[in-house]
């Protein structure tokens, strides 16, 4: 999945099109990886019929359509619709054509097993984390400020324990720290940050969501 800030930064630069209680956006935008942290159950809080990742839009929408005036459900939903846009084109776009061999920032490339993707990708965001805050000057008071009262409308994940996805996200950012780079190249992820959001936005509209 995307990190944790780069999904706060798609939902923070989409707030500026939907003008939103952004504290709300931003709490929505992160509250699907709470099934991973609370439960273990990412596949359900995600919206994915199988454990390939990506989550079925059409599936959440099904369910929570009348419900998109609000503002954490938008915020969840455009962390589902960003996931769906990272793994089925973010990704395979830094995988050569056999779908085996990861090319570094070097130039060189590894074969790439599973476990070795991991640790790239999590490298990465650690590296990544810490100038996409920067980049973006998000406000993120929501992390330590008294949580807004929050509609319990979600089933999917356990809304009694938000505060445990607000302490990682808050330990996240408290430990971003630059680490040598291995895949991703801050342009690409910036690219990717407002690709996401134009695509998505003009997904809403499409819908006649906003």
């Amino acid at each position: 999945m995307a990190s944790t800030i780069i999904h706060m930064a798609v939902a923070n630069e989409l707030n500026k099109k939907l003008n939103r209680d952004n504290n709300l956006i931003l709490l929505g935008g992160i509250a699907p990886d709470l099934g991973k942290i609370a439960t273990g159950d990412k596949i359900k809080a995600h919206f994915q019929d199988t454990n390939d990742n990506l989550p079925n839009i059409d599936k959440f929408l099904n369910k929570y359509k009348n419900n998109m005036n609000n503002d954490f459900v938008m915020g969840y939903f455009i962390h589902l619709y960003t996931d769906y846009l990272w793994f089925k084109y973010f990704i395979p776009s830094i995988f050569n054509e056999d779908k085996e061999l990861i090319t570094k920032l070097d130039g060189t490339k590894v074969k790439c097993t599973d476990n070795m993707f991991v640790l790239f990708v999590y490298n990465d965001y650690t590296n990544l984390n810490i100038k996409l805050l920067d980049e973006y000057n998000m406000d993120l008071s929501i992390l330590y400020n008294e949580l807004p009262k929050i509609d319990n409308i979600i089933e999917e994940i356990p809304m009694d324990k938000l505060n445990l996805l607000i302490n990682e996200t808050g330990y996240i950012i408290e430990n971003a720290k630059e680490k040598k780079e291995y895949v991703f190249d801050i342009e690409d992820i910036k690219t990717f940050i407002n690709t996401s959001t134009d695509l998505i936005y003009a997904y809403l509209k499409e819908k006649e969501l906003i």
